[in-house]
């Protein structure tokens, strides 16, 4: 190195600064790597004594903690005397050097080997060191590497720190002096005499304040029962001693004269400091009292089995926890029927109290709300009992009450059915054979008591399930629990039925009415049942008001007359059954409430008489293409059953007679009533084979329903409107283009082509939609010059609009008349929409569920 060169000069004079930072930072590493375990041990030991730890222990365990503390904190200082190194200047410079790319200090410092004399060399040699002097302006001072992961694995270290900090947080510094004063006394102490402390703790919960006892100068004390009471004598061991008769102790007892003693105030005493400076203090110990709780009121219930027993709970330093047990009052039990058999064991059930949140719980009123329609116990006897406990552990209880455990109250009688043979199963796996005859029984005609195929085919399944376990096997805990979950969803879903209907709906809110009429109810269901019978009765009046609004003047005014009946007549009806339920006129109330049955079946009649006297020819050209539309559909579907059959047969082993029963039964029950099939239908091997009872012709094959729906077609052409309109030429080719997919469809059916038929079929289909959309285009054109004003005045003063906010359609047509997509776009659309729902549908895989549900929209689609 050239140290006259005043390139490298001023280099090494700006590393001055960091070189020493990066050796201070050198020092701290040292240190903190060879001393770790010797501050650790201090603030350990620093830690104890802020707490206090050394006043709840003896001396003589004191003093051996010390002599501890001592040897660990000497072998830590020799560990890291051994281990320190005081790191030299030599040594910063290489830590500085590393952080630089190219260790740029290292480079300033050497000197030129050879070429020295050349001056080609020396120039190449210079501008080096000028690179190397450039780097060595951006050195900074070398961080410290602090981390003690590998020397300290358990982390030690941050656990003595958390010990300082909590230390810090809940004790004193000044405890921490008071260990001086454990050690042999002083000659000032000595000389000074004997001394002592004491203090009084309540117990956190009561929130009372802790007592100095040095400070007290009166001799009569209350503390809450539970408050630990510490005394602490100084001077020579003996010279004081300390008697009390609070604690009640009883056994080995500590010295009198030991230095520290602490004691829990269970009763009324003295404690006493006998000696010189000695004092004493009568104690009087205020007792907690036993929590106290109550009902407040009766048990209530809603008809959706919800209850709400009211309570009041009080404690003097209020309560934490409360809870209600409910426990089956077997002997109280009417033991018929189902509930003959031994009941199986069940635990109590525990239901926690609510307690107030921003109230004072000393003292508070609280209701108990809670639903058990599910559990085995609804319906039954069984007693109620609610506890209070407070922090001491101490609980309070009301006397049992004797009640029936609220269960939903099911209007149906098929649901209240099923449910009460649920509860028999929930009583005892043995019940399973009676339960599954019963049901069995119960089910045995389902098109007179079920409204629904889903729920027949539901409770079907769960019967099956149930006969199979107990003749193979026995009927295990869990296959118990999950038949009564599926008996209990298949009454809600009878119970509750489909009510997308307006009508459907208040008939089902008149016939939940007339049974709560018939077997009682109480007043809260009564009200429950009143308001769902307004609602429906209003859905319903908005309903007919909404179709009245969409007929002529003539039909306008008697709309407006009937709503005029059943304005505040209707609404007087209503009040008036409300009030004779309330009165138990139970009579009186069954005919009003038939009464009002039948107005409603009235105004019905009448508006369907209405709508029907005033259809146009262009409204019965539109109803014939549409039943010939729904019976198309109908047949599309048999002539894919038929293929999908041909494909089974040909591809898979056929099933065993009992399967082909009961799928034989199960389909028979789930084709009755849909348009287009007959319902004496057989699986034949192709379209002359498949028949059906179409028409007045008797039974006949898929090919000859296709010619009589092709003929049909074409006698609906004859009588079409708006001859000489663009639309309803439209309409005239696209019919013309269904009546020969529909020969084509023929003639493949008499080919046993089911493929070739599907896709004639599928053809038809979209070209008589599409015929329909034009046929109403061209009646709305014929309409819309004598009409247009006056349709348009109806529809502001009647603010008919759907929900998305656009103009209904025309001529009562539901929907709008907005396009929503361009028309290729709309039938492309609905045609993918259709094979996707034909295709799922043919997946015997899916669940049987899926399969009803896609079986309704191609019945409706």
């Amino acid at each position: 190195m050239d140290k006259s060169d005043p390139t490298i000069q001023k280099a090494l004079s700006r590393l001055t600064w960091p070189l020493r930072l990066t050796r201070l930072g050198l020092i701290a590493e040292h240190l903190v790597r060879a001393f770790w375990p010797l501050w650790t041990v201090g603030l350990v030991v620093l830690s104890a004594l802020m707490l206090g730890f050394h006043e709840t222990i003896g001396v003589e365990t004191v003093w051996l903690a010390a002599l501890g503390a001592i040897a660990a904190a000497a072998k830590s200082l020799w560990y890291g005397i051994r281990r320190f190194r005081w790191p030299s200047a030599e040594d910063a410079q290489v830590t500085l050097d590393a952080t630089l790319p190219g260790r740029p200090i290292a480079a300033l410092e050497d000197t030129q080997a050879i070429g020295a004399g050349d001056a080609a060399s020396r120039q190449v040699w210079d501008a080096h060191v000028a690179r190397m002097a450039e780097r060595a302006k951006a050195a900074k001072a070398a961080a410290p590497d602090l981390k003690l992961s590998q020397r300290d694995p358990y982390a030690l270290r941050y656990v003595a720190l958390l010990a300082f900090l909590m230390a810090g947080l809940f004790g004193s510094l000044w405890r921490a002096s008071s260990i001086t004063e454990m050690g042999l006394p002083t000659g000032e102490a000595l000389a000074a005499g004997p001394a002592w402390e004491g203090w009084i703790e309540p117990p956190s919960y009561t929130g009372k304040p802790s007592l100095y006892l040095n400070d007290i100068d009166r001799s009569l004390i209350v503390v809450p029962e539970g408050s630990d009471i510490t005394l602490r004598l100084y001077g020579e061991v003996g010279s004081l001693a300390v008697g009390e008769t609070v604690s009640g102790r009883n056994g080995e007892l500590p010295p009198a004269s030991e230095p520290s003693q602490t004691f829990r105030a269970a009763q009324s005493g003295r404690v006493e400091i006998t000696g010189e400076g000695g004092t004493g203090w009568n104690i009087t110990v205020l007792e907690d009292d036993t929590p106290t709780i109550e009902l407040t009121g009766p048990l209530e219930r809603s008809a959706g089995g919800e209850f709400r027993q009211p309570f009041a709970a009080a404690d003097d330093y209020g309560v934490v926890s409360g809870r209600a047990e409910i426990i089956l009052d077997l002997p109280r039990v009417d033991r018929r029927h189902g509930l003959v058999a031994e009941p199986e064991p069940r635990d109590t059930v525990m239901l926690d109290l609510p307690l107030t949140i921003s109230g004072d719980r000393a003292r508070f009123d609280e209701t108990l709300i809670d639903d058990l329609a599910e559990h085995p116990w609804a319906g039954l006897p069984i007693t109620v009992q609610l506890f209070a406990e407070d922090a001491a552990g101490q609980s309070g209880e009301t006397p049992a009450s004797e009640t029936i455990l609220p269960a939903r109250r099911f209007f149906d009688p098929l649901a209240s059915a099923i449910v009460e043979q649920r509860r028999d199963l929930l009583w005892s796996r043995t019940n399973a054979p009676r339960v599954a005859a019963i049901l069995r029984a119960v089910s045995h005609m389902p098109q007179d008591i079920f409204r629904s195929e889903t729920a027949y085919l539901k409770l079907r399944f769960a019967i099956k399930r149930l006969e199979t376990a107990f003749t193979y096997a026995s009927v295990s805990t869990e296959l118990q629990e999950e038949i009564a979950q599926a008996l209990w969803d298949i009454a809600i879903d009878i119970e509750e039925g489909d009510l997308s209907n307006a009508l459907e709906r208040l008939r089902r809110a008149q016939d939940r009415l007339s049974d709560a009429i018939q077997n009682g109810a109480t007043d809260a269901e009564i009200a429950e049942l009143m308001q769902e019978l307004r609602e429906a009765m209003q859905d319903y009046m908005r309903q007919l008001a909404e179709q009245g609004g969409e007929q002529g003047d003539n039909q306008q005014a008697q709309n407006q007359e009937m709503q005029e009946i059943t304005g505040d007549q209707l609404q007087e009806m209503l009040d008036r059954l409300q009030e004779l339920m309330e009165q138990g006129r139970t009579e009186e109330a069954q005919a009003l409430l038939d009464q009002l049955r039948q107005m409603m079946e009235n105004m019905q009649v009448a508006e369907g008489q209405q709508g029907q006297g005033q259809q146009s020819a262009g409204e019965q050209a539109m109803e014939g293409l549409a039943e010939t539309l729904r019976d198309q559909q109908g047949l599309s579907d048999d002539s894919f059953r038929d293929l999908q059959e041909q494909f089974n047969q040909g591809g898979q082993p056929q099933q065993q007679p009992g399967q082909q029963g009961q799928q034989g039964q199960e389909g028979q029950q789930g084709q009755q009533g849909q348009p287009g099939q007959g319902q004496g239908q057989q699986p034949g091997q192709n379209g002359e084979r498949r028949l059906g009872s179409n028409g007045p012709g008797g039974e006949q094959s898929l090919a000859e329903r296709q010619q009589a729906l092709r003929d049909r077609l074409a006698q609906q052409q004859r009588n079409l409107p708006g001859s000489g309109t663009p639309e309803g030429d439209a309409a005239r080719d696209a019919l013309d283009r269904a009546g020969r997919a529909m020969e084509g469809a023929e003639e493949a059916l008499r080919d046993d082509d089911f493929a070739e038929a599907i896709d004639n079929q599928s053809e038809a289909i979209e070209a008589l939609r599409e015929g329909m959309r034009e046929l109403g285009e061209a009646m709305a054109q014929n309409q819309q010059a004598g009409q247009q004003g006056d349709a348009a005045n109806r529809s502001d003063q009647m603010g008919q609009r759907d929900p998305l906010g656009r103009e209904a359609g025309r001529n009562g047509a539901t929907g709008t008349d907005e396009e929503l997509l361009q028309s290729e776009d709309v039938y492309r659309r609905a045609r993918e929409l259709l094979d996707e729902i034909r295709r799922r549908s043919g997946d015997q895989t899916r669940p049987d569920a899926e399969l009803d549900y896609l079986k309704r929209l191609l019945d409706r689609f």
